[in-house]
C-alpha cells in the first residue's frame, strides 16, 4: 500500500467527484426545466408538447436553470461552511460524544489505547475520539486532514469486538486518514446536500399545502410534487455518485489495515461480526445517510449493489479470508469479556501484542513512510515513563510536560523560563513542571515527540482562553535564549498544525504544483539544512547535499551552500510552498531529505527529528524507526 499513490488516487477521485456533480446538477437543471413545460402544456392542452418547448421564451428555462443551479449552489456552500470545523462538526452532528483522555471506563480506555497505538505507529499526533450511542457494530474518521480528524466508534464496536477485532477497525479508519479519503468524504457531503435539497423544499411545499385553504393550492401541491421528483432524482444521482466515489475506497481501506496491523484476523473477525449480529452496521440517526460513505460498514441493510456505499459484506470478507465459509455466526455480546493477558493489557493501558523491533536498516525510514510500526509504537509507548505517559493524557499536566521538554539545559536562561511559567500559567502547572523536569531531560527526541503526539488530544480539550495562554507561553519558552533549535522547531509546527487548526482554522492545501523546477530556490534550502544538521565535516555536508540535490533536479546542478543558523522562519516559508507539491511529488523530496541525512551512514537525533518535522508540514507523517538514531 503506497500511501502517495493512494493520495494521488484520492485527489483523481475528487476530479471525478466533480465531474459527476456537474453532470448530476446538468440532469437536474433539465429536468426541472421539463417539469416547467409539462406544467405550461397542461395549461394550454391545445398546443402539444413540443410547441410549447419551442414557443416559451428562452429568458424562462435561463431564469428556471439559474434559479435551481443558485439554489443548489447555496445549499452546498451552507452545508460546507458548518462543516469547517472538520471531524469535530461531523462527529457531533452525529451524536458524538467525546471521550476525555482520563476516562476510567474499561472500554473507553482501551478503545484509547488502541487508537493512540495506530496513531504513533503511523507517525500521527493522536486524535479526539467519540463515543455514537448506538448498538451497532460500526465506525468513522472524519476532517478535512490529519490535523483536524476525529475517529468516531459505536457503542456496539466497543461491546462485541475483542481488542484485535477492534485494532483491525481502528486501522482501516486510519488507512482513511493517511490515503485523503477524509477531504472526499466532506466535500462530498456538502456537495450532495445541495442536490437534495431540492427534494427537501418540495417536501415543505407539499406539508405545507396541506394546511393550506388558498386558491393556490392546486399550484402549490403541483410544484412541491414537482420538486420532490427532482428532489428523488438528485437523491438517485447523489447515491450514485457516492457508490462510485466510495467503494473502492474501502477495499483499498481493508488491506491497508492488514499492512499496518500485519494480520487480517482482527478486521476479518470484526466484519463477520457485522453479519452475525442482529443490527449489523445500521445508524438509526437520520442525519447519518448524508454521511453514509463515511462509515466502516453500511449504514442500511440490503442496499442494492448498485447504490451502496460499501462493497458487499461477504465480498470484503473472502478478500481477507478466502477460506471463509460463507456463514455468519451469531454475534454474542460476551465475546468481548477481557480476561487473562488481555485484562492485564486493559488494565495498564497497553497491548499485549509482543513487541519485538525489526533491525533497523538505511532502507528501513524510506519504506516506512506511509506505513504504520505497530510493534514499535506499542514497544515506544509500553517503555515510556509513567509519570510522563500519565501526564500528557491529563488536561492539566500535559501543559506542564510541554513546558518542561523547552526549559533549557542553562542553569540562567532556565530560570528565566521557569519565572515566567510561576508568573503566567495556571495555578498548580509550575508545580508539576518542576516535577517532571527530572525525567524529560532523561528522555531522548523521540521519546519526547511520542509523548507530544500522545498529548494532542488532552490539549485540544482546553478551553479557547486556555489555549491562547498555552500558545503564548509555549512561544515565550522557545524565545527565551534568543534563538530557536531544531526539537523546539519540530514541537512549535505539530503544536501550531495540530492546535491551530482545531481551535482555529485547519491549514490546508491543495497539493496542485506539479513540478519540482518551480520551487528551485525552497528545495535547496531544505537540502543544504539536512546537510548541515548532524554532519560536522563540510566535505561530508557536501557530498550529503549532492546526494540528496540529484534525486529533485538531477539536470540541474546547485553548488552546496553551508547554513550558519537555523533560520526557522525562512524554513517555514520554504515549506509552505513546498506543501502545495502533489503528493508523489513529496515523496520525492522526502526521499531526498532521508537521503542527505544518511549520507554519513547515520541518523542523528536532530536529522530524525527535523525530518519528522518536515513530513509532519508536508502532511506526510514519518512512523517511529525500529532502531533509535544516536
Amino acid at each position: 500500500m503506497n500511501f502517495f499513490k493512494a493520495q494521488d488516487q484520492a485527489k483523481r477521485k475528487t476530479h471525478q467527484l466533480t465531474f459527476l456533480f456537474i453532470a448530476a446538477l446538468i440532469s437536474l437543471l433539465v429536468m426541472a426545466n421539463l417539469l416547467v413545460a409539462v406544467m405550461l402544456n397542461f395549461e394550454n392542452p391545445a398546443t402539444s408538447f413540443t410547441q410549447t418547448l419551442a414557443q416559451t421564451p428562452p429568458e424562462i428555462w435561463l431564469t428556471i436553470s439559474l434559479g435551481v443551479g443558485g439554489v443548489v449552489a447555496v445549499a452546498s456552500l451552507f452545508k460546507y461552511l458548518t462543516l469547517r470545523g472538520g471531524g469535530r462538526a461531523v462527529a457531533e452532528s452525529l451524536g458524538g460524544i467525546l471521550i476525555h483522555q482520563n476516562t476510567r471506563n474499561a472500554q473507553e480506555r482501551q478503545l484509547l489505547n488502541v487508537v493512540e497505538e495506530m496513531a504513533i505507529a503511523a507517525g500521527l499526533s493522536v486524535p479526539p475520539v467519540y463515543l455514537i450511542r448506538e448498538d451497532s457494530i460500526n465506525a468513522f474518521a472524519a476532517g478535512f486532514s490529519p490535523n483536524d480528524a476525529v475517529i468516531g466508534i459505536n457503542q456496539g464496536t466497543l461491546d462485541l469486538l475483542n481488542r484485535e477485532e477492534l485494532q483491525g477497525v481502528v486501522a482501516h479508519e486510519f488507512s482513511h486518514i493517511l490515503n485523503g479519503d477524509m477531504r472526499i468524504n466532506l466535500r462530498l457531503m456538502a456537495l450532495l446536500h445541495g442536490i437534495l435539497f431540492l427534494g427537501i423544499i418540495g417536501y415543505g411545499f407539499l406539508r405545507g399545502s396541506m394546511f393550506s385553504r388558498s386558491k393556490e393550492r392546486g399550484g402549490v401541491i403541483a410544484l412541491g410534487i414537482g420538486l420532490l421528483i427532482i428532489g428523488y432524482g438528485g437523491t438517485f444521482f447523489g447515491n450514485l455518485i457516492k457508490a462510485a466515489v466510495s467503494r473502492q475506497r474501502e477495499f483499498l481501506a481493508d488491506a491497508a489495515a492488514v499492512q499496518f496491523t500485519r494480520s487480517n484476523t482482527g478486521i476479518a473477525n470484526a466484519l463477520k461480526k457485522i453479519g452475525g449480529h442482529s443490527v449489523g452496521s445500521q445508524i438509526k440517526n437520520t442525519r447519518a445517510e448524508q454521511s453514509s460513505h463515511m462509515f466502516f460498514g453500511a449504514i442500511k441493510p440490503f442496499a442494492a449493489n448498485l447504490m451502496s456505499t460499501h462493497p458487499p459484506l461477504e465480498r470484503r470478507i473472502q478478500a481477507l479470508d478466502p477460506s471463509w465459509s460463507g456463514k455468519f455466526e451469531k454475534t454474542s455480546r460476551q465475546s468481548n469479556s477481557p480476561n487473562g493477558a488481555q485484562q492485564s493489557a486493559l488494565a495498564s493501558g497497553f497491548s499485549s501484542a509482543p513487541t519485538t523491533a525489526q533491525v533497523g536498516e538505511e532502507s528501513q525510514l524510506l519504506d516506512s513512510i506511509g506505513n504504520a510500526n505497530l510493534a514499535q509504537a506499542q514497544a515506544l509507548i509500553s517503555n515510556a515513563d509513567q509519570g510522563l505517559f500519565s501526564a500528557a493524557h491529563d488536561t492539566f499536566e500535559s501543559r506542564a510536560l510541554i513546558y518542561a521538554m523547552l526549559v533549557a539545559d542553562d542553569a540562567d536562561i532556565a530560570r528565566q523560563q521557569l519565572a515566567f511559567v510561576d508568573a503566567n500559567a495556571e495555578a498548580g502547572v509550575p508545580a508539576h513542571v518542576r516535577r517532571l523536569m527530572p525525567t524529560v531531560a532523561t528522555a531522548d527526541q523521540e521519546q519526547k515527540l511520542t509523548l507530544l503526539e500522545m498529548a494532542v488530544p488532552s490539549l485540544k480539550e482546553l478551553s479557547g482562553g486556555q489555549y491562547k495562554r498555552f500558545t503564548a507561553i509555549t512561544n515565550q519558552l522557545i524565545v527565551a535564549d534568543q534563538q530557536v533549535d531544531i526539537f523546539e522547531w519540530v514541537l512549535h509546527r505539530i503544536l501550531t498544525k495540530e492546535l491551530y487548526g482545531h481551535f482555529i482554522a485547519p491549514s490546508r492545501s491543495n497539493g496542485n504544483i506539479a513540478s519540482l523546477k518551480r520551487l528551485t530556490t525552497e528545495l535547496h534550502m531544505l537540502i543544504s539544512v539536512i546537510a548541515t544538521c548532524g554532519i560536522a565535516n563540510p566535505q561530508t555536508q557536501d557530498t550529503a547535499f549532492t546526494r540528496g540535490w540529484k534525486l529533485l533536479q538531477p539536470n540541474k546542478p546547485k553548488n552546496f551552500k553551508t547554513v550558519e543558523y537555523f533560520d526557522y522562519e525562512a524554513f517555514n516559508q520554504a515549506l509552505a510552498k513546498l506543501r502545495e507539491l502533489k503528493p508523489k511529488l513529496k515523496a520525492s523530496v522526502l526521499e531526498a531529505c532521508i537521503q542527505t541525512a544518511l549520507a554519513d551512514g547515520t541518523l542523528t537525533q536532530d536529522q530524525f527529528a527535523l525530518i519528522k518535522g518536515i513530513g509532519a508540514t508536508l502532511d506526510c507523517p514519518i512512523p517511529p524507526l525500529a532502531s533509535k538514531p544516536r
